[in-house]
């Protein structure tokens, strides 16, 4: 979902054709390209930098480089291990293209003699190997989190832009009604490219840790945001902006971006994933540093390139800044360049603080589109080793609460307290706005970005109800035949707390009308719609609709139009008619519990699902009351939210759930007893840079005697599309169990192995193996064979015998960035009556 939004927002703005000009302060750009003066091939890995600054970038695997400051800085050093530098003048102000010649030389440092770049690299007697060793050594020396208390502000400014315009199109006819965007187009500070902001985002928090017990809490005191998001959910959206920007800890094995993975330079395999190298010594700040260089033995693989500078001399090999890049040839999607740079602090005590986190990205959908600029700038200040004044703030739920008054501070707030000055055409994002709204074009390519994402159509600017889903209008089964459905929401513009849902539908082939509504009472005030976090609500529901038995989507809705292609008949499926009264309560911990009553009667829809017994005496229908517990628990969960449903962000969290329902025979007009008890967990597993494994295990038992219907029925996935938590080539009540246990485990490995074979690694594409399973039984008492009072099972269910059903896939993920195709194997039941055996399953897969 995170990716969707990325690609609908930049959609948002390229529908219109945005034009570009240059009208910022230019920068002075080196371009270019480094070889070797002797042989002529192009050094990769050589250090480009403004004398007198900190400011450049290494060559790329060919060679080629790219720089940018608007600073007074006139030359430029090249330098690298193997050769001797070279300084060269620069016109400032001015594009300056480059072909830079190094002569070789042996390097000495510190009497080390090091070999030539040119010959082959080793790790032994390498001295920048046994260099970063010690570092790996003592990354742990110096961490603020030693101390009992660690206390300190936090202020974040996120920004997004359109990169990189191109001044031709200003010229085109389909920019005339623009114009007036060059008034607000800046030069990135990193890039130098002319850049056009399209939203902001400020955040200051207080932040507070506690070693024991270990306890960290961050108080939002100040929120602002302005831009094009705004069609977007807002706390959301900044749920997404936290997770894929996160904060990142160079200390540790892995670094966290994107959803992804990296090897930090200073993880424990770094030695084996990184090739070190020690450079030119540089002034950072005004002190003297060493340069450690560094670049990944594959390109291809999650890595960084980059330098990590250590002040010459210091025996605790403190780090006082960090540079870090992404190779050209990394398997990342969307992402053309990527910057980060961090800055640290050494204290008397010896402690070391981060005072600077520096984030750039640019990102492009594909070739010949407008870029999108993404910068995330973090500082830290009012640093304290004491405990708060009031301990009560390590008390609340969660970890982050949000004050009442955050979003309402005045300007006066936030010149006297953000860390770092907006510049004036970055605060002037509302302006542009409001005059790009007033241009049919954006206004309405805006609207229909907005739909795309919610799934709703809005009636009014204010809307107080909105139709949708808009994907579930037209669909089809075999028992409706063409499925048509319209339905909407009420919106907190209504009421803040009481909300209305529901829908009616028609089948051109039975020719039933069906229909849903509900209402809710939010104990919440809310700001939209009822669904936001946390939800603490009671509601009612009455729905009349079919009941597709062992077909149960668990991320999607049944009436979804994609799933309307069918490898198999669906018509195992019954008219439920159901009244439900429910209550749910979230908490900020993760910790949720929801209570239910609910009445059913099942009916008859098809001569293949018969409420017939073993006496030959038919059913049409038969009523049951359940009572529903329900407790999940998923610590640091993050989704984004929209009306109907909740997407993961990422699956990082742990979610265990726990549920039971029970029926009580004669009781509120149950036919029969009923108890069931079901337990899941889901997780994913990351391993550093070489993909993750996601496993969701799940386990169940019915504990009395009841008809099919009500047993467990394990999910049929009769589409063609991928589907979690379901089986691609099972069928409908193909089996039918009273106690189960169920696994569904994906292994993406990220290009782990095709990153190394030539021809594969320039497509990037992605590794996928899956292994799902269900190992289940059927006691005697639920048998119709031995009980003749039990509904006869439908024609083609059966029993599961001693033998778990198994089916495996291997798959290729990441093919034009966006699909993934599995070919997925039958393992066992491969003699029951019309299965697949095997069969090739899509899916849509947005992912960086």
């Amino acid at each position: 979902m995170a990716k969707k939004i990325y690609v609908a927002l930049t959609l948002c703005l390229l529908c219109i054709g945005l034009p570009v000009s240059v009208m910022a302060q230019k920068a002075t750009v080196v371009k270019g390209i480094v070889r070797d003066s002797i042989t002529h091939e192009p050094i990769s890995y050589a250090s480009v930098f403004f004398v007198g600054s900190d400011k450049g970038v290494m060559t790329d695997d060919e060679g080629r480089f790219a720089v940018s400051v608007r600073d007074n800085f006139l030359n430029v050093r090249i330098s690298t291990l193997g050769y001797r530098e070279k300084t060269v003048f620069v016109k400032k102000g001015a594009e300056n293209n480059l072909e830079i010649d190094l002569v070789p030389s042996d390097y000495t440092l510190q009497e080390v003699v090091v070999k030539p770049k040119k010959e082959k690299y080793s790790k032994k007697n390498n001295p920048a190997v046994e260099f970063v060793k010690k570092l790996i050594d003592r990354r742990d020396v110096g961490n603020p989190k030693h101390h009992d208390f660690f206390n300190y502000e936090k202020y974040e400014k996120m920004t997004f832009a359109l990169n990189d315009f191109s001044e031709e199109q200003k010229k085109k006819w389909l920019f005339k009604k623009f114009q007036f965007i060059f008034d607000y187009v800046d030069t990135s500070e990193v890039s130098g490219k002319p850049i056009l902001t399209v939203s902001i985002k400020e955040k200051i928090a207080e932040n507070y840790y506690r070693r024991s017990p270990e306890t960290e809490k961050s108080i939002v005191t100040g929120i602002k945001r302005a831009g094009i998001d705004e069609i977007f959910n807002e706390e959301s959206v900044q749920m997404l902006c936290d997770d894929l920007f996160r904060e990142i800890d160079i200390f540790g094995n892995d670094i966290t971006l994107l959803n992804n993975r990296f090897v930090s330079p200073l993880s424990n395999i770094g030695t084996s994933f990184y090739k070190y190298y020690l450079l030119d010594t540089i002034a950072v700040d005004g002190v003297k540093c060493i340069d450690l260089g560094f670049v990944p033995f594959n390109s291809e693989s999650f890595g960084f390139t980059g330098h990590i500078y250590v002040p010459e001399g210091d025996s605790t090999y403190f780090i006082k800044k960090v540079k870090l890049n992404v190779p050209r040839d990394i398997n990342l999607n969307y992402v053309e360049n990527m910057y980060l740079e961090q800055d640290y602090k050494k204290l008397d005590d010896g402690t070391r603080i981060k005072t600077k986190d520096d984030a750039i990205i640019e990102f492009k959908v594909m070739p010949a589109t407008q870029g999108l600029y993404a910068r995330r700038m973090t500082t830290y200040d009012k640093f304290s080793f004491t405990p708060p004044d009031d301990l009560s703030v390590y008390d609340f739920e969660g970890r982050e609460r949000v004050e009442v008054d955050a979003q309402a501070k005045p300007e006066e707030f936030w010149i006297d307290n953000r860390h770092v000055p907006v510049k004036k055409k970055e605060g002037a994002v509302d302006k542009l706005l409001a005059r790009l709204r007033e241009v049919p074009a954006f206004y309405y390519t805006e609207k229909f970005i907005g739909i795309l994402i919610g799934g709703y159509v809005e009636t009014s600017k204010d809307s107080k109800f909105d139709f949708g889903p808009m994907n579930t209008t037209i669909s089809a089964n075999e028992v409706e035949g063409a499925r048509f459905r319209v339905g909407g929401v009420t919106t907190a513009q209504l009421n803040p707390h009481w909300f209305a849902r529901g829908y009616v539908a028609y089948g051109t082939k039975d020719e039933k009308m069906k229909y849903s509504g509900e209402v809710e009472y939010s104990f919440n005030k809310k700001k939209f719609h009822a669904r936001e976090f946390p939800i603490h609500s009671i509601k009612l529901n009455h729905t009349y609709d079919i009941d597709q038995l062992g077909q149960q989507y668990m991320y999607t809705n049944k009436d979804n139009v994609f799933l309307s292609l069918k490898r198999k008949s669906d018509n195992k499926a019954t008219y439920l008619r159901k009244t439900e009264l429910s209550y749910l309560q979230e908490r900020k911990g993760g910790f949720s519990f929801g209570l239910g009553i609910r009445n059913e009667i099942q009916q008859m829809a098809t001569d293949r699902i018969a409420f017939i017994d073993g006496y030959g005496k038919e059913m049409k229908d038969y009523m049951q009351t359940y009572f529903d517990v329900k407790l999940r628990f998923a610590p640091n969960e993050k989704f984004y939210q929209t009306r109907s449903n909740r997407y993961p962000i990422n699956l990082d969290a742990p979610v265990l759930t726990l549920s039971h329902s029970f029926a009580f025979k004669d009781v509120l007009g149950s036919r029969y007893s009923y108890n069931r008890t079901e337990f899941g967990i889901q997780k994913r597993f990351w391993f550093s840079a070489f993909g993750y494994f996601d496993g969701i295990v799940k386990a169940g038992k019915v504990w009395d005697k009841v008809p099919f219907p009500m047993l467990i029925l394990p999910n049929a996935n009769l589409s063609y599309t991928i589907q979690p938590e379901s089986y691609a080539l099972m069928n409908a009540l193909e089996f039918i169990n009273d106690q189960y246990v169920s696994w569904d485990f994906t292994y993406n490995a990220n290009g782990a192995l095709f990153n190394r074979i030539p021809l594969l690694k320039y497509m990037k594409l992605r590794e996928v193996f899956s292994f799902r399973g269900l190992y289940g039984s059927l006691s005697k008492k639920n048998n119709p064979l031995y009980n003749q009072d039990l509904f006869v099972f439908p024609k083609g269910s059966t029993e599961m015998d001693k033998m778990p059903y198994m089916e495996c896939g291997v798959g290729l993920d990441n093919i034009f960035t966006i699909l993934r195709v599995d070919y997925v194997w039958r393992l066992t039941y491969r003699d029951n009556p019309n299965v697949s055996k095997s069969g090739v399953r899509i899916s849509l897969h947005f992912s960086f």
